[in-house]
């Protein structure tokens, strides 16, 4: 299967779109009405196994949504631009299958250091791949390359009215370098300004990134009316995010409160981590995680 590999903040963008932060179906900044929280799993922790073994071992851990991400062989990202659309309608029908929904789908780096134009190209030939597989969202993990960071950004910009167009959210996780805070990302979508382009918090690469020295219950506090979605990731010290949400530093009941406060009433809650082990261990670890997202959000 074809693929390949991947991964915010400086001066930045003088463009902002007209279309007001508003929100988007499923994606909302403050909706009225409470929408359904859908629990999924990427297919990191199966990355060295190809995408049915996940899949398999995803639905049988109760599941009805996942993420894509990683796969063998070699751990790599399954929906790049060197992947093929009939690689990715092949990914759809066989989750499909298997009655999950692809909530999200991370397609690692567009070409923004050759050209503008060749980031735009790019970014929306994998718009174009998470319709062929049926992805909900482009995950995207913005840029450490402070002279690229204004580009990236512009790219993005440039994209928003054809991710609408194909009903594809472009989502920003907090990621590192320069968009490694709640507050960097916050500044980064406020000034691209369309509905279109939201925030996946990630409290575990909060933590992650600052050496365990920012908390995500304080982080939070920064970015809860631009968040759409979470990718549930826990951490412990040193530096370790393979771990099971619930097991480790994140006090996820009080980060989903937070965010409810803001106004995030529902959306996507896609598990990205757990810890290690073999296909047995791994089963059991995704079962006590979902249900462990799911009593948080009925409390």
């Amino acid at each position: 299967m074809d693929r390949s590999d991947c991964i915010a903040r400086r001066g930045f963008l003088s463009v902002a779109l007209a279309a007001p932060i508003l929100g988007v179906a499923g994606c909302t900044l403050h909706p009225k009405q409470k929408e359904e929280w859908r629990i999924g799993c990427f297919t990191r922790p199966w990355a060295a196994y190809d995408v049915v073994t996940a899949m398999d071992a995803i639905a049988e851990a109760g599941f009805r949504y996942m993420g894509l991400m990683t796969s063998a062989p070699n751990g790599q990202l399954l929906i790049t631009l060197q992947t093929s659309e009939e690689t990715a309608v092949r990914i759809g029908e066989q989750a499909r299958a298997r009655g999950l929904g692809i909530l999200s789908a991370y397609g690692g780096d567009f070409p923004v250091q050759e050209s503008i134009q060749a980031g735009i190209k790019g970014l929306k030939q994998l718009i174009d791949l998470c319709v062929a597989c049926g992805s909900q969202s482009l995950l995207l993990g913005g840029t450490g390359r402070e002279k690229l960071f204004d580009d990236y950004f512009k790219v993005v910009a440039e994209c928003c009215d054809y991710a609408a167009e194909k009903k594809v959210r472009l989502v920003l996780k907090p990621h590192g370098g320069l968009n490694a805070t709640g507050a960097q990302c916050r500044k980064t979508i406020e000034k691209v300004n369309h509905p279109y382009f939201r925030l996946w918090y990630d409290p575990g690469n909060i933590f992650y990134y600052s050496d365990g020295k920012l908390d995500p219950i304080e982080d939070v506090a920064d970015v809860g009316d631009v968040v759409c979605g979470m990718c549930v990731k826990d951490y412990l010290p040193p530096k370790n995010v393979e771990v099971t949400p619930g097991t480790g530093q994140v006090n996820f009941p009080v980060v989903l409160q937070r965010l409810r406060q803001a106004g995030l009433n529902g959306g996507p809650l896609v598990i990205e981590c757990l810890k290690k082990g073999d296909l047995a261990q791994l089963a059991k670890e995704a079962k006590q995680a979902r249900m462990y997202v799911q009593q948080i959000v009925s409390a």
